[in-house]
C-alpha cells in the first residue's frame, strides 16, 4: 500500500476534548504517527462525555469522534518522570499540539521554548480560547461560549418576532471543527517551512480570532453596508431565494444561486413569469422584496409532495435538497458510494467512524486504526524510547 502524505511525521499530542484533537485526528488520517499523552486513569476528558458509549469499552461517542489513528500513552506530567519521557519524545517529533491553559506547560518545562530548544526543528502549535497574548489570554473557554462572544449566535436562529425566536448554537461545536482545521493547515504550512529553512515554528491560534475569522460575508455585511446583521431564520441574507419551504408532506431547502437557476426554477414551477417580474428578475430585486416572493414560492410549493418537488428542481438543474435526519445522512446513497461511513478496527472489535473526506490519489488516507484505549500503546511507545515500563508503572509516572 502507498504511504499517506504525512508518513515521515511524528506527532506529540498534548492536547484533549475537541478542537485539538480535531487537528491530530486530520494528521493521523493523513498517515502521521501521533502519540496522545493522556493522564493516568482519567485520560482525555471526552472519554466520560456520554451516552452513548461503547459497547464492551468504558469511551464515549465524543471521544471516539475525534481520536481516530493515534497511539495513546499515559503519563503523568505532574511527575518529573513524566516530565521526561515526554521531553524525549518531542526530541524524535516534527510537531507538538496542545491546547492547555496559558503558561500551564512552562511550570513543566513543556512550552514552546522549553521544547524548541532541545529541538529547533520542532512544530509547536498551541490552541486556546483567545491566545497567547491579549486581556483575556488567561480565560478558558468551550465552543458554546466562543459561538456567543464571537457573534455566531447572532446570526443564526430565528428572527426574534418570529415564533420560536432568539440566539441559537450551531448543532456541532464548529469553532471547535474550523480550529482544528486552521491548526492543521498552519502546521502543514510550517512543515513545508521547514523543508526549506531547516527550522520549526511555534504557531499561536485562539478559537476566537478563528471565530472572528468565519463570519467571513456576514462581517463584510457589516463592514461594507454599515448594518448590523441579525438573524434570518434559514433565509439567506445576500442571495434569494435561499431558505426552508414547507411542501405538502415536510419541509425542503431551495438554494438558488443566481439569475439563471431562478429561471429555471420558474420555469420548472409552471411559473415563467416570475423571471422578467420586474421584483424578482435580478438577485438584488428578489432580497429586496423577499417577503412577496417567498409568499409566491410558499403558496406554489405546497401543492408538491417534497420527493416530487425536489425530484422536479433537482431535474432542472435547481440547487435544493431534501432536510435528513442523521440516520438519513447515512442512507443517502451518494454517500454510502464516497465510502464515508466505516467500521475501524478497535481495542473491543470495531467501531464505527465517519471518516474524513480528503481524497488522495497517489498517499490514500489511513483508516487502520481506530480511537485508542487509554493507555492501550503505552508500553509500546516506552519500549520505543528504550524505557522500562514495568518500573515507570510501578512508581505511578505512567
Amino acid at each position: 500500500m502507498p504511504e499517506g502524505a504525512l508518513s515521515h511525521i511524528r506527532v506529540l499530542d498534548l492536547s484533549r476534548v475537541m478542537a485539538a484533537p480535531w487537528c491530530t485526528q486530520i494528521l493521523a488520517d493523513l498517515g502521521a504517527d501521533v502519540i496522545k499523552i493522556e493522564r493516568p486513569g482519567e485520560g482525555d476528558d471526552t472519554r466520560g462525555w456520554g451516552p452513548p458509549f461503547l459497547e464492551g469499552g468504558r469511551d464515549a461517542g465524543y471521544f471516539l469522534a475525534c481520536n481516530r489513528g493515534k497511539r495513546s500513552v499515559t503519563v503523568d506530567m505532574g511527575k518529573a518522570e513524566g516530565q521526561a519521557i515526554i521531553r524525549q519524545l518531542a526530541v524524535t517529533a516534527d510537531v507538538c499540539v496542545e491546547n492547555f491553559k496559558v503558561g500551564a506547560l512552562a511550570r513543566f518545562g513543556l512550552d514552546a521554548a522549553s521544547l524548541r530548544a532541545l529541538n529547533p526543528r520542532l512544530v509547536y502549535c498551541s490552541v486556546t480560547g483567545f491566545g497567547q497574548t491579549g486581556p483575556r489570554a488567561s480565560q478558558a473557554a468551550y465552543d458554546f461560549a466562543i459561538q456567543a462572544m464571537g457573534g455566531l449566535m447572532s446570526i443564526t436562529g430565528e428572527r426574534d418576532d418570529a415564533p420560536g425566536g432568539g440566539p441559537q448554537k450551531v448543532g456541532v461545536p464548529v469553532v471547535d471543527l474550523m480550529t482544528g482545521m486552521y491548526a492543521t493547515t498552519g502546521i502543514v504550512a510550517a512543515l513545508e517551512r521547514r523543508n526549506i529553512t531547516g527550522v520549526g515554528e511555534t504557531i499561536d491560534l485562539a478559537m476566537l480570532d478563528v471565530m472572528s475569522a468565519f463570519l467571513s460575508n456576514q462581517a463584510m455585511n457589516w463592514l461594507m453596508g454599515g448594518t448590523t446583521p441579525s438573524r434570518q431564520g434559514n433565509r439567506h441574507p445576500n442571495v434569494q431565494p435561499q431558505d426552508v419551504y414547507a411542501c405538502a408532506d415536510g419541509h425542503f431547502v431551495l438554494a438558488v444561486g443566481n439569475d439563471g437557476q431562478f429561471a429555471k426554477m420558474a420555469a420548472a414551477m409552471g411559473q415563467p413569469g416570475w423571471a422578467t417580474d420586474a421584483r424578482f428578475a435580478t438577485n438584488r430585486g428578489r432580497v429586496v422584496n423577499g417577503d412577496a416572493m417567498r409568499a409566491e414560492l410558499t403558496a406554489r410549493f405546497m401543492a408538491f409532495s417534497r420527493a416530487d418537488v425536489t425530484a422536479m428542481l433537482e431535474a432542472a438543474g435547481v440547487p435544493c435538497a431534501p432536510i435528513n435526519s442523521i440516520p438519513q445522512v447515512f442512507d443517502e446513497a451518494q454517500l454510502q458510494h464516497r465510502n464515508m461511513l466505516r467500521r475501524l478496527p478497535h481495542a473491543t472489535g470495531e467501531v464505527p467512524s465517519v471518516v474524513s473526506p480528503l481524497n488522495f490519489a497517489e498517499s490514500p488516507l489511513r483508516f487502520d486504526r481506530g480511537p485508542p484505549t487509554l493507555g492501550q500503546h503505552t508500553a509500546e511507545v516506552l519500549g520505543e524510547l528504550g524505557l522500562d515500563h514495568a518500573a515507570l508503572a510501578a512508581r505511578g509516572v505512567v
